[in-house]
């Protein structure tokens, strides 16, 4: 069994070769280079080769392997490069809905834009499946575009309160909080009410918890619970006002208190999904 005499290794950022680079150089990634190669009597291949992660490292200090750190190495540095890979085109995305006010102020041809990135997005992402990486979901996410907000109202695709029309509100931040553990599902939507002159607007915090489960590799059900709104800003001492879920007996038939959709696209800080109503989303992480 060989001996590591070089250890500790470091970690050196990857630069690209130029023309004149010697072997030794990188192109990609990260990589794992003993601090004095010379002495270095593992026989590694070329940084060429391991920016591929295909590191074997078969040497032990003290009869402890290597190969769990190095591989968990590897796989981080696979995510990071593969998801840089596709900078351009969730800049492209997000260049598509930025001022577009969540897609409030969408018009269609702003809509066919942005729904045009985002399948080049989602096809060079492949297929999601969640049932192996569902920590992915993981988080509190902001949302940056709605298709179904070009309706103008807060409902989007279905009946809800218009925007500063009859009733003058203001919409803020919306957030998606995913608990993968607890199965916690909420929306966040912060909105400003307003008020007869003089008094000033009226700054609340709506939060529409819902439980999720996974059906299939990449459809999350969500299913409503309750309703809990809080003031904040200058009322922010009232106690928040609880709106528990309409009794099953009681609600309209086409109220299921239920809703799915498709997650087509997701990595650390970006994800698209695709509602029940043809609604795309684009979250980005808060």
């Amino acid at each position: 069994m060989a001996s590591l005499t070089c250890l500790p290794y470091t970690l050196l950022p990857i630069v690209s070769p130029s023309s004149s680079s010697t072997s030794s150089s990188c192109s990609a990634a990260t990589c794992l280079v003993p601090r004095n190669p010379k002495r270095c009597r593992v026989g590694l291949q070329s940084c060429r080769s391991r920016q591929r992660f295909g590191l074997s490292i078969r040497a032990a200090v003290d009869g402890v392997s290597a190969m769990d750190e190095v591989s968990g190495l590897a796989k981080d540095a696979v995510d990071d490069v593969t998801s840089l890979g596709r900078s351009p085109l969730k800049l492209k995305l997000l260049s598509a809905v930025a001022g577009l006010n969540k897609g409030l102020s969408a018009s269609e041809d702003d809509l066919r834009k942005a729904d045009a990135a985002a399948k080049e997005l989602e096809a060079a992402g492949g297929p999601v499946d969640l049932s192996t990486d569902i920590d992915k979901l993981q988080g509190r996410w902001k949302l940056v575009y709605s298709s179904a907000f070009s309706s103008r109202t807060l409902g989007g695709s279905r009946p809800g309160p218009p925007i500063g029309r009859l009733l003058p509100i203001t919409l803020g931040q919306v957030f998606q909080r995913i608990d993968i553990l607890s199965k916690d599902f909420d929306n966040i939507v912060e909105l400003q009410l307003g008020a007869p002159w003089p008094l000033p607007p009226i700054e609340v915090t709506a939060t529409l918890a819902h439980k999720f489960e996974l059906i299939g590799s990449a459809r999350v059900k969500i299913v409503f619970d309750k309703t809990t709104v809080k003031t904040t800003g200058s009322l922010s001492q009232l106690p928040p006002l609880e709106i528990p879920r309409i009794p099953d007996g009681l609600r309209p038939s086409s109220n299921t208190g239920s809703s799915e959709f498709e997650v087509t696209y997701v990595d650390a800080n970006t994800r698209i999904t695709r509602g029940d109503r043809d609604e795309l989303r684009v979250f980005v992480i808060a």
